[in-house]
């Protein structure tokens, strides 16, 4: 796995982010891509160890185009400036918990859980928590997951979510308005000691499969 050519490259990208530098140097993307697919597909393999779900899956399942939509967005540079993979069983637009890995210049990372769900799936989560808060709570504190997810949840409302009791004591863990897991990591991650590199992204996805076992289990029953 060459890490250091997919990184080159989309630092290359990030800087000459426009359609005619792009074509000059289709070579370099298309040797990144097949690099990158290359990785995912090892990652995968890797995954499958712990998680028997993705056993079978395929790159083109789990990664994206690098072509960006600037259809709505103001800004129009037309290339993305990271290579993703997620892969989730269910799909990539699965509601259910997965794992993704983006490296990117600057903006490496490794992460899991959900970020967008319906409300009634968010209600029914919230619930399994505070149904289940000891098993919860033995995840979530554990200090070998908080070593790489410290918290859960981009936004969290800043008040008692509606239709849970107020005086619940774990009340902060109902209160994020997505279950995900974001765990950044620095650029040398991917570049430096790549002969291990698949034993430390193991290490940090078994974390992840912890809490998705039990977001999951709730999820299980819309999908």
């Amino acid at each position: 796995m060459n890490t250091k050519l997919i990184y080159q490259f989309l630092k290359d990208v990030g800087n000459n982010n426009n359609r005619e530098w792009f074509h000059a140097h289709k070579d370099e993307y298309e040797a990144a891509k097949a690099e990158f697919e290359v990785f995912t597909a090892a990652l995968i393999t890797r995954i499958g160890t712990f998680d028997e779900e993705v056993r079978g899956m395929v790159p083109s399942q789990c990664t994206y185009r690098i072509y960006r939509d600037i259809r709505f967005s103001e800004d129009k540079t037309p290339y993305k400036t990271h290579m993703g993979a997620y892969v989730n069983a269910h799909g990539k637009k699965s509601v259910h918990c997965g794992y993704y890995l983006q490296i990117e210049p600057g903006n490496c990372m490794l992460c899991g859980g959900s970020y967008i769900w319906p409300s009634n799936i968010l209600k029914a989560v919230r619930q399994a928590v505070m149904d289940n808060i000891e098993e919860y709570l033995a995840i979530v504190e554990d200090p070998a997951f908080k070593r790489f997810f410290p918290t859960v949840g981009e936004e969290k409302v800043k008040t008692t979510p509606i239709g849970f009791p107020k005086d619940f004591k774990y009340i902060d863990y109902l209160r994020p308005k997505d279950y995900s897991l974001y765990c950044p990591v620095p650029d040398s991650f991917f570049l430096e000691h790549t002969e291990t590199l698949l034993d430390r992204i193991e290490e940090i996805f078994r974390q992840a499969k912890r809490f998705a076992d039990f977001t999951n289990f709730t999820i299980d029953d819309f999908e």
